[in-house]
């Protein structure tokens, strides 16, 4: 058993993620961020989940920085997040500059406080074409930056790297997670919209699976 910090969004990969984690016996401290992002449900998501789970959880403030990053449209009042698959052009425009060096730093800082040894995070292949903070360069880079900047080192473990929405998802099926306690949506409404990049890869995975997704959708969206 190892003492680990588990970056959790509430969506769902992490939410297999975390599952993953606690199946396999480890002491598992949850840690969430509220950056500024739109899609403040994910929080509500991270909440209800670590409560079931009975496991510790920590919500870390960080909103002031949505001020120095208004070029994401994930944070920014006047940038439309955008529709279609990961893949399109415009789907740069939900790049939070940083964002994951940012989060990673701090889940190690709070593992280096605490005594655990590693930080899990949920980056997978998916999310390789738009967003270079997932991409196993940087992970790799980063693990580095972990092992070397605390007289404690910590490693990032990232076992999802080379595994796409569906591995992940059959995964979790198999562990019979449900998956209505996460969100993926991030347009921010009180209904995901089944349109965003990111609920287009979500839906990909359950499709591909056979399944249908829980969570409920806008009454224009057909799933």
């Amino acid at each position: 058993m190892k003492k680990i910090v588990v970056v959790f969004s509430g969506g769902m990969d992490s939410f297999t993620l975390l599952n993953q984690a606690i199946k396999d016996g480890h002491d598992v401290y949850a840690l969430s961020f509220d950056y500024g992002q739109k899609h403040k449900k994910e929080l509500e998501c991270s909440s209800k989940v670590t409560e079931q789970c009975n496991i510790s959880h920590k919500i870390s403030d960080i909103t002031a920085l949505s001020e120095l990053l208004q070029s994401s449209s994930l944070v920014s009042a006047d940038i439309d997040v955008p529709e279609g698959h990961y893949e399109a052009e415009n789907m740069k425009s939900t790049v939070v500059p940083n964002r994951n060096m940012i989060l990673l730093s701090i889940a190690i800082g709070y593992a280096v406080d605490i005594d655990a040894e590693e930080v899990w995070y949920g980056a997978h292949s998916g999310d390789h074409a738009i967003y270079p903070d997932c991409r196993p360069e940087f992970v790799e880079k980063m693990n580095d930056v972990a092992t070397i900047a605390n007289f404690s080192p910590v490693t990032i473990f990232a076992p999802y790297l080379y595994k796409d929405k569906f591995d992940i998802l059959k995964d979790g099926i198999e562990m019979r997670l449900d998956y209505s306690n996460t969100w993926t949506c991030y347009k921010g409404k009180e209904k995901a919209c089944g349109k965003c990049g990111s609920c287009t890869e979500r839906l990909e995975a359950f499709e591909k699976l056979g399944l249908k997704d829980p969570i409920e959708y806008d009454a224009h969206f057909n799933n």
